[in-house]
């Protein structure tokens, strides 16, 4: 009998392995406190990899595959993956044991481990999820000292063919990034998020409550948006290409108080959990354009393909070249605590307030939430790196480590020292101004850089360019900060100092 381990993020039914029912083959399947107690997660990101994994075993048994579950409550449970693998392969008397390579670094020397304990034959087997390989990214950027994801992006759209005409991309340009940085402000109407159908995550919510793991944020069943099935999958990627697309790149920067959602998909935990792939997401959304371009511009759709097909198989490309070093860069010397209302949303800061109490109610925030809310404030309040990292692991339904990690310490905490940011991407109040109306309704004047009054975000920027000029002097894209920055008068300068002193010193007063 061969042991086949599924691990809770390779849900990927279109397999392989699942293409043919060999009933010499059991898959195993675990809920563990192993990996719901390594970081506190957000109670709706367990909810959701449980029931996605419960779908997933119950749709391979109806295919007729021998399938052993552990529930997190089983008594059976040791609550570790090699206990528990030891414990199934006993009973099924198990002559070879195979497994996927996982996409977390710290699982993947697990399991080799493990494997080098057994007397009976072992393999590891690829998920068949992504479009490139862990190797990729490190070819492609051979000899080079920087790694700019735009080259990589139009190499993935050359090799698959992907928005290309002749060779060429349509429309005669490969990114309209320019065209995806507009304001929302109510005048084009924003359909309800898509909502999947009967489930029965309020019992899994109890089991994960009973077992007393430690978990953060609220869970609400009737506002839990995260798919637990293929068939859900492919309905909320259906309709976002009907009701969202049409406008997704016009918008994908905005922010606004009223909107948790907008006109993103929120595909990305189905993509994470590979329940989905990114082929299959991106010819979809193309295939819904094409039939549609009278009302789908060409900007919408390569800005929604450029995340799936550039982004984010950058970014795991990244995340295997540079592994295990990579966890623990920090080259701005950070060494701040994160402030406690990341915990609880409870400051005056209201574009913090919004973006960190829509990710402690819905497990999710959009990308420039994450990038230039929450994360731009960590970094200028200048906060060590692994308390980011360990936040945005929990709290983030769709966070695995393989994406997490060089989103935050690289493009986010620009711990990496620009590997992937050629800068580092901080701003003060007037980006957060320009791209939501976060400021409209704040206790701070977004306008103003001192005084009781003034948006924190303002001091702490010009304070973090003069802390790290030393690390970023000789960026040629820092140049015109740093040249504004000398303008300041040095008793400006002092007085700006100060008052960002006393927000990263006290953040929970403001």
């Amino acid at each position: 009998m061969t042991v086949r381990l599924l691990l809770g993020d390779q849900l990927n039914l279109q397999h392989s392995w699942f293409q043919q029912v060999n009933p010499k083959v059991t898959y195993v399947m675990f809920e563990m406190r192993q990996e719901t107690d390594y970081v506190k997660h957000h109670i709706q990101k367990i909810v959701a990899f449980f029931g996605a994994m419960r779908s997933f075993a119950d749709a391979l048994q109806k295919q007729g595959h021998s399938v052993v579950y552990y529930r997190i409550g089983d008594s059976q449970n040791t609550q570790q993956l090699t206990q528990n693998l030891l414990q199934v392969m006993d009973q099924c008397d198990a002559t070879a044991f195979t497994y996927l390579h996982p996409d977390e670094y710290r699982l993947e020397k697990q399991l080799q481990a493990f494997c080098d304990t057994l007397s009976i034959a072992t393999a590891a087997f690829d998920t068949e999820h992504f479009l490139t390989t862990r190797a990729t990214l490190k070819e492609f950027y051979s000899g080079k000292k920087q790694f700019v994801m735009e080259f990589f992006y139009r190499k993935m759209r050359k090799q698959f063919d992907i928005l290309m005409l002749a060779g060429q991309p349509e429309g005669g340009t490969w990114n309209f990034d320019k065209n995806n940085r507009n304001k929302w402000k109510g005048a084009d109407p924003i359909p309800k998020a898509y909502v999947p159908k009967a489930r029965n995550i309020t019992a899994i919510y109890n089991e994960v409550v009973e077992s007393g793991i430690v978990t953060l944020g609220t869970f609400n069943a009737d506002a839990f948006l995260y798919p637990t099935s293929r068939e859900q999958a492919l309905e909320q990627l259906q309709y976002f290409c009907e009701h969202l697309l049409y406008l997704f790149g016009t918008y994908q920067d905005a922010m606004h108080t009223d909107e948790e959602n907008l006109f993103h998909s929120r595909i990305s935990f189905a993509l994470n959990a590979k329940i989905i792939s990114p082929l299959e997401v991106v010819s979809h959304a193309i295939a819904h354009y094409r039939e549609n371009t009278t009302t789908i511009s060409l900007s919408q759709i390569e800005g929604f393909v450029r995340q799936i097909i550039g982004w984010r198989e950058y970014i795991r490309g990244m995340y295997w070249m540079e592994m295990p070093q990579y966890k623990t860069r920090n080259e701005l010397e950070n060494t701040r605590p994160l402030p406690s209302f990341y915990w609880d949303g409870n400051t005056q800061m209201n574009c913090l307030k919004h973006s960190i109490q829509n990710s402690l109610d819905h497990a999710y925030a959009h990308h420039i939430q994450r990038l230039m809310i929450t994360g731009n404030f960590a970094l200028l309040t200048q906060t060590h790196p692994d308390e980011v990292d360990q936040w945005y692991l929990g709290i983030y339904a769709d966070a695995i480590e393989w994406v997490q990690l060089p989103n935050t310490r690289g493009m986010s905490q620009y711990a990496d020292g620009g590997k992937v940011a050629t800068k580092p991407y901080i701003s003060s109040g007037a980006y957060i101004h320009k791209m939501s109306n976060y400021c409209a309704s704040c206790s701070y004047n977004h306008k103003k850089r001192l005084g009781d009054d003034a948006c924190p975000f303002n001091s702490l920027y010009w304070n973090f360019l003069d802390d790290k000029r030393s690390y970023l002097k000789n960026n040629h894209r820092m140049g015109i900060m740093y040249r504004l920055l000398d303008k300041i008068p040095a008793e400006e300068l002092a007085a700006l100092k100060e008052r960002a002193y006393q927000v990263i010193t006290h953040p929970e007063r403001f």
